[in-house]
């Protein structure tokens, strides 16, 4: 019999280059349901089910919940990313940052260091400062660079400053 994590995954692959559902909602929430209401992991699956559908507000909701409950050090990071794309989604750009860019300080050597800073800069962007965003994205982009760090974190510098 396959583990809980692999019938997710099944899942996901399976929606994977279609447009998300109602019926792979169900289906998450199906396999939610065995661990119960009271567990991270599978609130954060179906946070996502819906965050996938275009249901920003109601993935909000279950990412908050999935954080509360506490989530592991794998899925903890996935979980303020989505939450903060999805508040970006909705417009809330002030929250949005707010959780990114503690995120940003939280990860700053994590695995997911990139995709925060390329929804921060999305955020930024949404937000009506462009060149903040393009500084923020640049600066990700300094460390796996061959050569040119310093003259690109100086016009990631610049840039910014052309925001104010």
């Amino acid at each position: 019999m396959k583990s809980w994590d692999e019938r997710i995954d099944e899942v996901w692959a399976d929606a994977s280059g279609e447009e998300v559902g109602d019926v792979t909602i169900g289906r998450i929430d199906a396999l939610a349901a065995e661990r119960g209401n009271d567990d991270a992991r599978a609130e954060f699956e179906r946070a996502g089910a819906r965050d996938s559908a275009g249901r920003p507000a109601e993935a909000v909701e279950l990412y908050r919940r999935a954080l509360a409950l506490g989530l592991d050090e794998e899925h903890r990071p996935q979980c303020v990313i989505q939450l903060a794309s999805s508040l970006r989604n909705l417009g809330a750009y002030d929250e949005a940052l707010a959780v990114i860019v503690e995120e940003e300080r939280l990860s700053a050597d994590g695995p997911y260091r990139d995709a925060v800073a390329t929804v921060h800069a999305l955020i930024l962007a949404s937000a009506g400062r462009p060149a903040t965003g393009l500084s923020v994205a640049l600066l990700a982009l300094v460390p796996h660079l061959p050569r040119y760090h310093r003259s690109m974190t100086a016009y990631a510098h610049e840039i910014a400053g052309l925001d104010t």
